[in-house]
């Protein structure tokens, strides 16, 4: 699905195995992955797994590109609950795409797909406190603060706050 300001959001491909691994290289990437893509055989396993999850209808997830085709990040709906109509929004972005509103654009793009598709009403998503920029994020794609997760996530043996936002489909259209 095309996103103004020129940016495609797709089903990622095994096509996408050297970008996937180009971006994992990048540092706090291998805080976005389960585990670690570091080499064409375990990104083309991440892109199997995505596949897997789409098929089954659990999560969906996106490549975020230019319209020349160079990724630059992902966003993804995952937990998805059909009886509750519920789903968790993740994202990242390539760091040089980073600051250019990419994100943001591609969570609101992804949120109204989510709504009108999928038949989800209720979107949440998590960053960690000492993370303004995705704070930012969810905001500017419509997601209000409901909360704060008190030492949720843990990395490298420090403990995270973790801030709760949510979008339902009855919220506004985000500006």
């Amino acid at each position: 699905m095309w996103v103004p300001g020129q940016l495609l959001l797709r089903p990622w491909s095994l096509q996408d195995c050297d970008s996937l691994v180009a971006a994992f290289k990048e540092p706090e990437m291998d805080r976005q992955a389960d585990q670690p893509i570091d080499t064409p055989a375990a990104a083309a396993e991440w892109l199997r797994r995505r596949a897997g999850q789409w098929a089954d209808g659990s999560a969906y997830s996106f490549a975020v590109t230019r319209s020349d085709g160079v990724v630059l990040g992902n966003v993804a709906v995952g937990a998805v609950n059909r009886v509750h109509g519920t789903g968790w929004v993740s994202y990242w972005t390539t760091s040089g795409a980073r600051g250019q509103g990419v994100a943001t654009r591609a969570c609101v793009a992804l949120a109204d797909w989510a709504f009108e598709e999928v038949g989800l009403f209720r979107l949440e998503l998590g960053h960690r406190t000492n993370n303004p920029a995705s704070c930012r994020v969810a905001v500017g794609a419509g997601f209000t603060m409901e909360g704060l997760q008190r030492q949720k996530l843990a990395y490298d043996g420090v403990r995270y706050d973790v801030e709760l936002h949510a979008r339902l489909a009855s919220d506004p259209f985000p500006v």
